[in-house]
């Protein structure tokens, strides 16, 4: 069986699922922060989650699969050249699909609450880690230019942008536990 090219990685993996589902995709333009330790994000939240994803092995990407609450989620991540842009695509995928395929990752699975937090024009989202990685909170938030100016909320503290000890698929293999002495007191 010979490869075929198709236009696009979403008809393909449409195709692949046979269902009807919204599908995202596009360059993922993030920043990463550490968050001060005390909880003041949870206050300012409009919203949280439970989270739940684990990772597929493949070298040419990221390929993610996320139970968020009741919803499901398979994702795609390329490369990132820089450390803060890169491809992204993701669908919603069937729950009984995510969990066949989470049976597929390896290494575990990151477990963690999403707090939602809007500071000006965007929302950040904030990371409060379980497990392994219990004591690690991290805010993310997605800009639709590399140099788009942003408010940081009063709990944001230093920037970990490109730093992959902080990327969640690194923190499978390498827990915050194992290097949480490495980072300062007030954001552990």
């Amino acid at each position: 069986m010979g490869v075929r090219r198709i236009g696009s990685v979403g008809s393909h993996l449409h195709g692949l699922f046979n269902i009807h589902v919204t599908i995202m995709s596009g360059i993922e333009i993030e920043r990463k922060f550490l968050v001060k330790k005390g909880g003041a994000y949870k206050s300012a939240a409009f919203s949280s989650s439970h989270i739940v994803q684990g990772y597929i092995p493949c070298d040419a990407a990221t390929v993610r699969i996320r139970i968020r609450d009741e919803k499901a989620y398979l994702t795609i991540k390329g490369k990132s050249k820089d450390g803060i842009g890169r491809y992204e695509f993701e669908k919603e995928i069937e729950m009984e699909e995510a969990r066949n395929l989470m049976n597929l990752c390896s290494g575990g699975v990151i477990d963690k609450r999403r707090y939602l937090v809007k500071s000006g024009n965007h929302v950040f989202e904030v990371d409060e880690f379980y497990g392994d990685n219990e004591g690690l909170v991290m805010a993310e938030v997605e800009l639709g230019a590399v140099d788009e100016p942003y408010e940081k909320p009063d709990f944001i503290g230093p920037e970990v942008t490109g730093d992959k000890r902080f990327y969640n698929k690194h923190m499978l293999k390498y827990p915050f536990s194992l290097w949480r002495e490495d980072i300062p007191q007030d954001y552990r």
